[in-house]
């Protein structure tokens, strides 16, 4: 995958080099580049924003080094997935990530101030995939954080960047709950004992442990992705588990 980030500020990105991430582009798994936005400037004062039009606070970032950083970047041929970070974008999730790990070529835009220009999107719709994309509902300086966040979200699913794939199977909202809690060594820490079906060595029963453990800790603390789950993701038995502690559980067709 060719990963293309354009922000004002690269030295916000070089985490992007650390970890995984910066393993994964070692081993060539990914092609990773960050480019400054003042690159494409013309001026003494590498100038990006400017008042906005009609009035208002703040400033916008101006259309031309978008522009030409686009026309620098973008292969017509092979158009990257543009995604810009905004507290006006599509909520960012699991199911997101997959999607974005399956892509070729994604490209990053990250704006800053009061954010850029609409005529740059509305241009680059023309020739490629476009993405308003936001973390959640509240607002950040600037795209660079989204990034870093979407970035390893997506990097982590690329077949090869991780270690051991399998955890990818276990791990929050990958089936649409939220993952069990986990345990280590020592078997005592401070009075606080691993739970013994842990120790037990019964596979059955600890796959059955971290189920119910990752279906009652959804229902407390995040009952709308436990709503969200189609009737037959849920079996006699998750009903009987959630309901047995006191939450309440719409019944349909469910799975043995």
């Amino acid at each position: 995958m060719r990963i293309d980030v354009v922000t004002v500020f690269p030295e916000y990105l070089a985490p992007l080099n650390l970890s995984l991430i910066g393993r994964a582009a070692d081993r060539g798994l990914i092609d990773l580049a960050v480019h400054d936005l003042r690159t494409w400037t013309h001026d003494v004062h590498r100038t990006v924003d400017d008042s906005p039009a009609g009035g208002g606070a703040g400033m916008i970032m101006r259309p031309e080094p978008w522009g030409e950083a686009f026309d620098a970047l973008v292969e017509p041929a092979t158009p990257p997935h543009l995604l810009v970070p905004s507290p006006a974008g599509v909520r960012f999730d699991q199911s997101m990530a997959r999607d974005l790990a399956t892509q070729r070529h994604l490209m990053f835009a990250c704006g800053r101030y009061e954010g850029i220009d609409q005529r740059v999107l509305d241009e680059a719709r023309q020739t490629m995939t476009v993405t308003e994309v936001s973390l959640g509902d509240y607002v950040l300086f600037g795209g660079e954080v989204a990034v870093l966040a979407i970035v390893e979200a997506v990097t982590r699913l690329i077949p090869g960047v991780l270690g051991n794939a399998e955890s990818l199977a276990e791990e929050s909202h990958n089936d649409g709950l939220l993952e069990a809690p986990g345990y280590t060594k020592p078997a005592v820490w401070r009075d606080r004992p691993v739970p013994d079906v842990l120790l037990s060595g019964h596979h059955a029963k600890i796959a059955r442990w971290r189920r119910d453990q990752a279906l009652l800790r959804t229902a407390q603390f995040r009952p709308d992705m436990l709503a969200g789950l189609p009737d037959e993701a849920l079996s006699k038995a998750d009903r009987a588990v959630l309901e047995g502690a006191g939450f309440v559980v719409p019944h349909g067709d469910v799975a043995e």
